[in-house]
């Protein structure tokens, strides 16, 4: 992807851009989480009023589709925001991947056909004054917040079993030689 940025002319084609390598990302970094664990480690929590990674992957999938997939795209706002932190069913592995990939497929889709012309012009969601541009901009970021709370909580459950994604080769990564 750094290729594509090098050559992108258009900052607002390029925000566009890199927010889908940001979502994509993060998807990918989430998928390698829960593949680590079972069904019950995913509904885990430390007390009552903290959040599973269920919940965090059901929170994540109604804040896309309000911020990016209704309000930059024009789908209908369907959310209902305090379900994704109260609601207990016990959904597996393969129900929650498949919800996330479909929730940031369609945030890819809403992205990709988005104009570039358009970042500018202001939209309402969730109560807030927004621009298109913002809303991408703001979404990405709690998108990969919330995915390093799933790594976090994959550690605290793991430990020493935890499977990292990726490890620096070599001086220029960072890895100590």
């Amino acid at each position: 992807m750094a290729q594509t940025y090098a050559k992108q002319q258009d900052p607002a084609a390029l925000l566009i851009e890199v927010a889908r390598t940001s979502f994509a990302r993060s998807h990918e970094k989430i998928v390698h989480c829960v593949n680590q664990l079972c069904d019950d480690e995913l509904h885990w929590r430390p007390f009552e009023g903290q959040n599973s990674i269920s919940n965090v992957i059901l929170h994540l999938c109604g804040n896309v589709r309000q911020w990016i997939i209704a309000g930059v795209g024009g789908a209908p706002d369907v959310r209902k925001r305090q379900l994704e932190f109260s609601d207990r069913t016990r959904y597996s592995k393969a129900q929650l991947l498949e919800r996330l990939a479909d929730a940031v497929a369609e945030v890819d889709r809403v992205l990709a056909s988005t104009p570039p012309d358009q970042v500018t012009v202001p939209r309402r969601i969730q109560g807030f004054d927004e621009t298109v541009a913002s809303a991408i901009f703001d979404t990405a970021a709690h998108f990969t917040g919330h995915t390093h709370e799933i790594v976090y909580i994959t550690r605290l459950l793991k430990k020493e079993a935890y499977r990292f994604q990726w490890v620096p080769q070599g001086k220029e990564q960072g890895e100590t030689v």
